[in-house]
């Protein structure tokens, strides 16, 4: 027993004396400072689009320039920045059967500035009866490639009314045009439709630094989380309107800020080091989206992403989880790197929610990449959930720094024979 603990104190010490600056970069008064500045009321919330927005994203780029990092591939700056288009219907005319066609009974997915139906026979037609499963029918066409026109029974009011809210949202540039109807008439012998949108982009931005890699610069380990949130909402029984987002995600933020500082301070990476910090998680992912487009995944060994480290995990103090800890070796890699220290990584406890894929990891992920999160966030059901998620009560003083300074350090100790070329996790089974 006595030769067991020597052996996982020797261990220990030389995992610490590989980087023996670690607990003066990374500091609790630095995790602090950042973490206070990001979900601080003057960022409004970091809603999409959002004044708040923007002065995160300058915020994070200034951080990222004050390290030291790289410029991402040909950019001129720390912002990656794409555009969204939003196709609001400016003209509508036309008729289904006999019955007018208007804004009042369309939703329109769309970024074309004009869409014509003359014909039933040369586009999908989708019938959602009263008694259909309208999930089930309307989602697929959402999300697929076709041109199409969708009937819906009045009956499906409630969720016709999200669609439209989903719908209208800016997206990604497509192809096709989907034009969804609420009507009775769900076996028309005829249609005459003519839609003119009002087209407007709007711009979003991610921020990116890089720390080139030695030996392996042409494999990348992606460390990664989102900063936008919720902005500013109805206000609560506090009269507080703000959803500052401390933990969901200004702690996530706040640790690819502070590794990204780390790492280019030690310069042990024999793999290139990509620090991201994402917009439009709680949009879409389309921050995510945009970035995993920029990227050949093969060159992708692992990518941290880090979602709500800021409260304790379910086990406590000193420990966290991995999602989708079963779908490659990482986990099992990073729990090693631990070995004899104080904290642990355990499998995701709450599998019912999903969590793979509801993060920034899943574009990557579903690339094949070794993609998971990292969190301490309890995502059981009420009482035992974090009490302040997704509500303006998400505020720095509910937040435990010591613990998350110790996530932070556990990531960057437990990262350090991937980024040292020493370890590849397996890859992650694509998605089709």
């Amino acid at each position: 027993m006595k030769k067991t603990l020597l052996a996982l104190s020797i261990l220990y010490t030389g995992l610490f004396s590989c980087t023996p600056k670690i607990g003066s970069i990374i500091t609790v008064s630095e995790v602090a400072r950042v973490e206070r500045t990001l979900s601080a009321d003057d960022m409004e919330g970091r809603g999409i689009y959002s004044p708040g927005l923007e002065k995160a994203a300058n915020f994070i780029a200034s951080e990222f320039e004050a390290s030291g990092l790289e410029y991402f591939g040909d950019n001129t700056s720390y912002m990656q920045s794409f555009a969204m288009v939003l196709a609001t219907p400016a003209e509508v005319s036309g008729t289904l059967d006999k019955e007018p066609l208007s804004p009042s009974n369309l939703v329109v997915n769309s970024t074309s500035e004009t869409i014509e139906i003359n014909s039933l026979s040369e586009i999908q037609v989708v019938k959602v009866p009263k008694d259909a499963d309208f999930n089930q029918l309307v989602f697929p066409v959402l999300r697929g490639e076709k041109n199409a026109l969708v009937l819906i029974d009045p009956s499906h009011a409630a969720n016709y009314a999200r669609l439209g809210r989903i719908a209208g949202r800016a997206k990604f540039p497509i192809s096709n045009s989907q034009v969804f109807v609420m009507t009775e008439t769900l076996d028309p012998s005829s249609v005459s439709l003519k839609i003119t949108n009002k087209i407007t982009e709007q711009e979003l931005k991610n921020v990116v630094g890089v720390i080139p890699g030695k030996s392996l610069k042409d494999e990348y380990v992606v460390f990664g989380a989102h900063y936008d949130h919720l902005g500013i909402g109805r206000p609560d029984a506090s009269q507080d309107s703000i959803y500052n987002g401390a933990n969901d995600d200004a702690a996530g933020t706040t640790a690819v800020m502070m590794l990204g500082n780390y790492f280019n301070k030690i310069k042990e990476n024999e793999r290139t080091l990509i620090f991201v910090a994402f917009t439009a998680e709680e949009s879409g992912g389309f921050g995510s989206t945009y970035f995993s487009q920029q990227l050949d995944p093969d060159k992708v060994v692992a990518m941290f992403n880090i979602e709500m480290i800021g409260t304790e995990s379910k086990w406590g103090t000193n420990s966290a989880y991995i999602t989708g800890f079963e779908k490659s070796s990482m986990g099992e890699i990073l729990q090693k790197n631990l070995e004899g220290s104080k904290f642990h990584f355990e499998p995701d406890p709450y599998p019912k929610q999903n969590l793979f894929y509801r993060s920034d990891n899943r574009t990557l992920a579903a690339l094949g990449v070794p993609a998971h999160t990292i969190s301490t966030s309890k995502m059981d059901e009420a009482p035992n959930n974090e009490p302040n998620y997704h509500k303006a009560s998400d505020e720095f003083e509910t937040l435990d720094m010591e613990n998350m300074t110790e996530v932070i350090k556990a990531i960057a100790l437990s990262s350090q024979s991937i980024i040292s070329g020493k370890d590849t996790p397996t890859r992650v089974e694509k998605l089709d």
